[in-house]
């Protein structure tokens, strides 16, 4: 499987970690969007698409977010889990991403490169930024 086309478009936002939306093309055939590009403390890394992680209200049966104290929809107490207690990072789940480390540092590497190139042409675009 191989990268077709990287589409970046940055995001510019001084008090926040996030870089740039990605969309990623395979093989001609197959797009992912909303991978994400984040400033880590030891540097870029790419983040794939997910979704926050729900759970029933026992009352009206609303999905709310797991972690939320509340029900969005009835205002009734939640119930304290360890779920709810958990980090943030295990309150999403992955929509997409690779099955093994060595298409990971792929997708990585070519995404980077891509977003790189593409905040390279917009400085040169615009020498003001």
């Amino acid at each position: 499987m191989e990268i077709t086309e990287t589409r970046v478009s940055p995001i510019h936002s001084s008090n926040s970690r996030l870089r740039a939306y990605v969309s990623v093309t395979f093989d001609n055939a197959f797009v992912v969007r909303d991978i994400r590009i984040i400033e880590g403390k030891n540097g870029l890394f790419v983040a794939m698409p997910s979704k926050k992680t729900q759970k029933p209200c026992s009352k009206c049966g609303y999905k709310n977010a797991t972690g939320s104290r509340f029900c969005g929809s009835c205002g009734s107490s939640l119930p304290t889990e360890n779920s709810q207690k958990a980090p943030v990072a295990e309150r999403h789940k992955d929509l997409a991403h690779p099955i093994n480390s060595a298409f990971r540092e792929y997708m990585q590497t070519k995404i980077i490169e891509a977003y790189k190139k593409a905040i390279e042409k917009e400085s040169q675009s615009s020498p003001n930024k």
